[in-house]
């Protein structure tokens, strides 16, 4: 049971330095139809003029905000607190350029509770689909137009692309936070794995947020994710390796990653590794180590002729 003070949602903004275009959010969640949310914000350090614009809408706005700073740490440890500081009962990322369209709030409440009560303790999420600012979706559709399945089995099995947006219980994030001992960049997908191990996902084909193009900065060769991404591919390998009768290449790429990104963790001046367990795994990453290597020497090769 919630309590009434509480909100349902907590829609959680990660920020750094983004003070020209953190406007988008605000403006998509004055136009909600479901007031039942806070809006958190957790600035990573931001040195610009954040600070005082979010001061001045946390005047006039219809809905809590709340806002936090912190030394910069990275997006990992901003969202990790974030959870931990969340009121609510839903957290609902909302990158600080993009927009929740103005149903988005009520249509994954609407999808929430369609779930019986007797099951829904199976569930930690909803997720819906992107559209571009022109209006087309983002990437892939789901097979059917509620799918209850994961994310790893959206991957490996149904082979869905394109970015896509929903929400994930609180508690379960608290019990399945972002590893905050890898140096740089966690992929996502490292914690919607672990979280796909022990529940399920309600997937709709329902637009509920507009999705702006963005990314990573350019990393040629790959060193300046090789700790994150050395951690997917060994996790992908050691728990998800069953897969590779229903998608062996998938399979096979991650253990071609192991060994690409475990050449640039080596050659990296922490020299950590993500050691692997488990002989079928070992055997993966042995079959594939010839392309792993001649793609990590590539790469080598690219970075330093241009």
């Amino acid at each position: 049971m919630r309590m009434s003070s509480s909100p349902l949602f907590t829609v959680f903004t990660a920020t750094y330095n983004r003070a020209y275009i953190l406007s988008r959010v605000y403006e998509s969640l004055k136009r909600q139809t479901l007031r039942d949310f806070e809006w958190l914000i957790v600035d990573d350090g931001s040195s610009d003029n954040t600070r005082q614009i979010v001061q001045a809408w946390c005047a006039e706005a219809n809905f809590p905000i709340r806002y936090l700073w912190q030394e910069n740490a990275h997006k990992k440890v901003a969202f990790n607190r974030g959870v931990r500081e969340a009121n609510g009962e839903l957290f609902l990322a909302l990158d600080n350029d993009d927009e929740a369209l103005p149903e988005a709030l009520a249509t994954f409440k609407r999808i929430w509770f369609d779930i019986p009560d007797s099951d829904r303790n199976r569930y930690s999420a909803v997720t819906g689909l992107c559209i571009d600012p022109a209006g087309n979706i983002v990437g892939d559709r789901y097979p059917d137009d509620i799918l209850d399945s994961t994310a790893t089995e959206l991957a490996l099995r149904y082979r869905i692309s394109g970015e896509k947006w929903g929400f994930q219980r609180v508690d379960v994030l608290r019990e399945f936070p972002f590893p905050e001992d890898v140096v740089g960049w966690v992929p996502e997908s490292i914690v919607w794995n672990r979280i796909a191990r022990k529940y399920l996902t309600r997937y709709v084909n329902i637009p509920v947020r507009i999705f702006y193009p963005g990314g990573l900065s350019s990393d040629p060769d790959g060193a300046k994710r090789s700790d994150g991404r050395t951690l997917l591919a060994r996790e992908t390998l050691e728990y998800d390796w069953k897969w590779i009768f229903v998608n062996p290449l998938a399979i096979l790429k991650e253990a071609v990653a192991y060994t690409f990104f475990s050449m640039h963790l080596a050659a990296s001046q922490d020299g950590k590794q993500w050691p692997l367990k488990g002989l079928i795994p070992r055997l993966l990453v042995a079959l594939m180590w010839p392309a792993g290597f001649v793609r990590y020497h590539i790469s080598k090769w690219m970075s330093r002729h241009g």
